[in-house]
């Protein structure tokens, strides 16, 4: 094929998303390089549930096959260390410290970006490419991260992260295509295994979807360490015992066992005291959070262009909060215009103008009542 468009190198893990994304660029003329990524070694998970997903070898070997069939050079990489020191590691420091990690979130921006662009230039690729259903433009000097036109699929909240000089060379083939088209193309095309393939939606590295085994198994003597903490309502009443402050997330219901009378959720975590605060679900309501670790997408910066009206998830499958955003300095602060429930420290909290990424940041704080007043209003 007279390849005409650029050398790329595309991040394949074996599933219809990422290989339909190197069929396209193959057939849109450019010089695809596939590259699949072994981050972890499920022997050494110890859970239940045998090896599935992006890191397995019959996912390795679809990926293989697909470039074999077209004709493309594919390589696998062990990032194994380096997503064991960025990824295993922040995800039981996040948990022992009383939050809830996104493990996959910084996954994308600290490893896989990073990782792809490293090999791209080793071998002598000008972009790289993933399965992701999100959209990047150039404007105004400033790359920006656009919604993929399926709603149900798009993917713009977990690669917020992504700097600005990855983003300058990075493709995303399917952020102008709904997902019944991706199953379209690779029947098109006889990849029917691909179109009968399950996806896997765990966290890669716990693919029995039991981080609480994980943790356990992870950090030796942890049960017996934290056992016989505290469950008490935001008055400071004991209500009960449970297994351990890191066994329990914000705005979790299910799996307390503890009967108070009334629908009790996880309303707040002191890993201090092993203490976990539980309320009702109206006590789960916040007006305000607090969003550090910054990565500035459509705007290098929000900071002295007072309240800037934004839609706000503050995580994955979130639809989103209207909210008025104020940068000082290093922090976005967020007013909801409505109070939204179960907003949880150690997420991701990503802004949005529109269907484009403003930016995003990792969620620090978010009780009410905390956090100073809108700029605006103190001026008043």
């Amino acid at each position: 094929m007279n390849t005409t468009k650029g050398r790329v190198l595309v991040a394949m893990s074996g599933g219809i998303d990422s290989s339909v994304a190197a069929v396209m660029l193959h057939e849109q003329g450019y010089e695809v390089v596939g590259m699949t990524m072994k981050t972890w070694d499920y022997a050494s998970a110890g859970g239940s549930k045998k090896e599935t997903g992006c890191c397995s070898l019959d996912s390795i070997n679809d990926a293989r096959q697909i470039a074999v069939e077209l004709g493309f050079p594919h390589y696998i990489i062990d990032i194994r260390d380096e997503f064991g020191e960025a990824v295993i590691d922040n995800f039981t420091d996040e948990y022992l410290a009383g939050r809830t990690p996104n493990p996959c979130v910084l996954c994308n921006t600290h490893i896989k970006w990073d990782a792809l662009l490293r090999r791209a230039d080793q071998l002598g690729c000008e972009f790289i490419a993933t399965g992701h259903y999100a959209q990047v433009r150039e404007e105004n000097g400033r790359y920006v991260i656009t919604k993929g036109i399926d709603d149900n699929k798009d993917q713009s909240y977990a690669i917020w992260g992504v700097s600005q000089a990855s983003l300058s060379r990075t493709l995303f083939p399917l952020g102008e295509l709904r997902k019944s088209a991706i199953y379209d193309f690779a029947r098109e095309r006889g990849f029917t295994e691909l179109v009968n393939k399950p996806e896997s939606y765990e966290i890669c590295f716990i693919p029995d979807n039991d981080y609480r085994g994980f943790l356990r198994r992870r950090v030796p003597g942890l049960e017996e360490r934290v056992a016989g903490g505290e469950f008490v309502l935001r008055d400071g009443t004991v209500v009960g015992t449970h297994e351990g402050y890191p066994f329990y997330t914000i705005g979790q219901r299910k799996g307390l066992g503890i009967a108070l009378g009334f629908p009790a959720y996880v309303t707040a975590i002191d890993p201090d005291s092993n203490r976990v605060v539980l309320g009702n679900f109206e006590e789960l309501a916040s007006s305000r959070t607090l969003v550090g670790k910054l990565n500035m997408g459509k705007f290098a910066s929000l900071e002295g262009r007072g309240l800037v009206p934004s839609t706000v998830k503050i995580r994955y499958n979130h639809d989103g909060a209207a909210a008025f955003l104020e940068q000082r300095g290093e922090k976005i602060y967020v007013y909801f215009e409505e109070p939204v429930h179960a907003v949880t420290p150690g997420q991701a909290a990503v802004f949005y103008d529109g269907d484009d990424v403003l930016g995003g940041g990792w969620i620090e704080r978010h009780t009410i009542g905390e956090m100073p007043e809108p700029l605006a209003e103190l001026s008043a």
